[in-house]
């Protein structure tokens, strides 16, 4: 199925860099070709303003229009100006005066005034021909159209040849995105050269490989160690079984092989039960909250289900601290079960099972602390992996698959809580904080 794409960036911030430009540009030279014909206006209403003046002067100088003085003063005042034509006319419309000649009428600005003399008004009309003007502004006006033009046309090609290079760094990371797949999950992107605009979000990659990364591990591992879990029963089942099929058997010794075949087929099941529990988990299974007043009740409760474990391994139980909350009563019990059941196995013979429960405005902590032999730093983090031991060499691997803590962790994370385990001098305490109220997964 083809997707559709918005287009290269390139050429998408080239394309509007030059519009821009062009705006820009067209904006500017607007600007100038308007200041310059304004001058113009100005210069020319100012040359007819004192040419009305100076004629006016001159008429009331003279007194009376159409003496040869008042003649030759008018030719001396419009000598040199070919763009301007004087006209002088009485009450009857009688032309008194004009010069000097008067160019074919192209582009021009008239203004007509009345001039007083001793036989009465005279009607002066003064012509400017604006002809050159008018060549010059639409001279400017295509000098600016090109200017502008050929100014976004090298805008826009200088402008792509930045975002090209500028664009370098992210063409080189993703190629060193591209060529990561499932097996080359180690490698992390170079960031050395990468500008700081994009520093961040190498470094955010790189941290979501890590976490891919240790998925995958964990993934494999996990794989390998279900293998290993099943095929034990599994093995045994079918030796057993053909043990027993050799032979005829009295009915007492085909119970006791039937029932060591139910006690491997139990075991098998508890396994697959936690497997799915886990897998609804990952799925973003949520705790079905309810309030409980007493969550030390919920503690004694399944203390006591463990009585006869903890007096078989000479241990003895207590419950330190109350609380209360808004939990998965039932969720709550069964992780309560797996850590002392965890700390029995490893307590100390003689020693006393601790279930602390403290509790403050904003989230509740439940942890059981028994003395034993102290867990290296190294191991506590792994500790609530799936079929991880810190014993290696798996004993007590009949009784324990491995994913007790496995599903403490889980729980936690369905009430949006987190898991906290600490070693040191002896005493081991393990447990899961949980928000006091409701919230959102982080």
């Amino acid at each position: 199925m083809s997707r559709l794409h918005a287009g290269s960036l390139d050429r998408r911030l080239a394309r509007w860099l030059a519009l821009l430009a062009l705006a820009g540009l067209t904006l500017t030279c607007m600007g100038v070709y308007t200041a310059t014909t304004l001058s113009f206006e100005d210069r020319q209403a100012d040359t007819l303003r004192q040419k009305q003046l100076q004629v006016r002067h001159l008429i009331a100088e003279a007194g009376v229009v159409g003496n040869a003085a008042l003649t030759h003063k008018l030719d001396d005042a419009m000598v040199g100006r070919q763009d301007l034509t004087l006209v002088l006319t009485d009450a009857k419309g009688q032309v008194l005066y004009a010069g000097p000649t008067a160019p074919p009428l192209r582009q021009t600005l008239v203004t007509r005034f009345e001039a007083a003399t001793a036989s009465g008004p005279v009607q002066a009309t003064l012509t400017l021909d604006t002809t050159e003007d008018d060549r010059v502004l639409s001279r400017l006006a295509r000098t600016l159209a090109a200017a502008a033009l050929a100014g976004s046309i090298i805008i826009a090609i200088g402008g792509f040849t930045l975002v090209q290079l500028g664009l370098r760094p992210v063409r080189n990371l993703a190629l060193q995105v591209q060529a990561l797949a499932a097996d080359t999950l180690d490698r992390r992107l170079d960031g050395s050269a990468q500008p700081e605009e994009l520093a961040a979000l190498v470094q955010h990659v790189n941290d979501l490989l890590d976490r891919l990364h240790r998925a995958y591990e964990q993934l494999e591992a996990f794989n390998a160690d279900v293998a290993h879990e099943l095929f034990t029963p599994l093995a045994t089942l079918i030796g057993g079984t053909e043990v027993a099929l050799r032979k005829a058997r009295e009915a007492d010794e085909l119970r006791d092989v039937l029932g060591e075949h139910l006690e491997e087929l139990q075991r098998m099941s508890l396994i697959v039960q936690d497997m799915l529990f886990l897998s609804q988990a990952d799925r973003g299974a949520k705790a079905r909250r309810e309030t409980v007043q007493s969550l030390a009740d919920v503690a004694s409760a399944v203390a006591e289900l463990h009585e006869a474990h903890m007096e078989e391994a000479g241990l003895r139980w207590r419950v330190d601290g109350d609380a209360g909350g808004a939990v998965d009563a039932r969720l709550l019990q069964r992780a309560l079960s797996n850590l002392i059941g965890n700390a029995t196995r490893h307590a100390q013979r003689g020693s006393e099972v601790v279930v602390r429960i403290e509790g403050s405005r904003d989230e509740t902590s439940l942890s059981v602390v028994n003395q034993g032999a102290t867990i290296a730093p190294e191991h506590l983090p792994r500790l609530f992996d799936r079929f991880y031991r810190v014993d290696a060499s798996r004993s007590g691997a009949a009784r324990n698959h491995g994913l007790g803590l496995a599903i403490v962790a889980a729980i936690a994370r369905m009430h949006s809580g987190r898991v906290a385990a600490t070693s040191s001098d002896g005493t081991t305490s393990i447990g899961l904080v949980i928000p006091t109220t409701p919230t959102e997964p982080a």
